[in-house]
């Protein structure tokens, strides 16, 4: 990853007198029709950026916005009690081709059944079948930390990234987020409303087209909602039986822009169908993942990848309701930087 060269003054200072909200942002948002430079992240991280916002002490960024209150409005949503699953099964057959890094879980039998019938562990008075599971934290579906992605040499709320050891993250691991992981969920379903199965990879979600599906779809983007964003990319792997270069190529997904975009609606987190939520390849020559620079360690946003939306897109379209009660804790590993989640959408 190339790291932006401005002045290493625009990270200072840190803690609750840096935050100041942008003027900008009540004003129209930007067109871009240039292919991205740093000095357009380094603007856009500056307008985005929450550090001191709830504190110089805060690990868990726009999880703030998350009310008790809120959680209780969220759940009267509920009418059927029908629950519908959002997380891809935990297999060797997921998305995964070693792309960074990263391969599919291993779910290896310690001991099974063909143990137990040959008499082979009789001595522990009790037969039984137990296994191991082997997997990248953010291999299937996840949430990535705010320790995740680093801005220069500060991550979210300008902690040092030496911060991050080689036994884990001591600052905002996956861990702080605890209880905060549930609240109000709203479904955009992008390409229901353009009128295609699956958005062509490389296609970008601009803000237009959230507000677009939004208005289509009767539903408002509240501060505190955790925003579900549907491409269809993930269910048109699955349809034509093949993953391809679904991990780490190139996707439909959220503009650059967007982040200004997220930032002033002060929603609490974003997921996606696809592996990485922004939009690939990203119209930044040279630069990888920008949209990541700014909303993880400067907005303080959790990001969500590899959700399962087919079931959840079905039911809102039949029933109207694009808003649900949402809960998604995640796997609580201590200094992780992003980990499996089965979120559940309750209706």
């Amino acid at each position: 990853m190339r790291a932006p060269t401005t002045d290493e003054s625009a990270l200072e200072p840190v803690g609750p007198a840096a935050y100041k909200p942008s003027a900008a942002l009540q004003g129209p948002l930007r067109n871009r029709k240039t292919p991205l430079t740093l000095a357009d992240i380094e603007a856009m991280a500056l307008k985005c950026r929450n550090w001191g916002k709830w504190g110089e002490n805060d690990e868990i960024g726009t999880l703030n916005y998350v009310s008790p209150k809120l959680v209780a409005d969220a759940a009267k949503l509920v009418k059927s009690g029908n629950g519908i699953p959002l997380a891809i099964p935990l297999g060797s057959d997921g998305p995964q081709s070693g792309a960074r890094g990263r391969v599919n879980p291993i779910h290896l039998m310690r001991h099974d059944g063909a143990d137990a019938y040959s008499g082979l562990r009789d001595d522990t008075g009790i037969r039984s079948a137990d296994d191991w599971l082997i997997m990248p934290l953010q291999s299937a579906t996840h949430w990535d930390a705010l320790s995740h992605i680093f801005y220069k040499d500060r991550m979210w709320n300008g902690y040092d990234v030496r911060e991050v050891y080689s036994w884990g993250a001591r600052k905002c691991g996956i861990e702080k987020t605890r209880g905060k992981a549930s609240g109000r969920g709203v479904l955009l379903d992008i390409p229901r409303v353009k009128g295609v199965d699956a958005l062509a990879d490389g296609t970008p979600i601009t803000p237009a087209d959230l507000d677009e599906a939004a208005s289509k779809q009767k539903v408002d983007v509240h501060r505190g909602d955790f925003l579900i964003v549907r491409t269809g990319q993930l269910e048109a792997c699955l349809k034509k039986g093949s993953w391809g270069q679904y991990a780490g190529g190139d996707a439909p997904g959220l503009s650059f822009e967007t982040a200004e975009w997220l930032h002033r609606k002060e929603v609490a987190a974003v997921a996606t169908d696809t592996w990485g939520c922004e939009v690939r390849p990203n119209d930044s020559p040279g630069i990888f993942q920008p949209w990541h620079w700014v909303v993880i360690p400067n907005m303080g946003l959790t990001m969500g990848e590899i959700f399962y939306l087919k079931e959840l897109a079905e039911d809102c379209e039949v029933d109207k309701r694009y808003e649900f009660f949402f809960v998604a804790p995640a796997l609580p590993v201590k200094g992780a930087v992003g980990a499996p989640v089965v979120p559940m959408a309750f209706k």
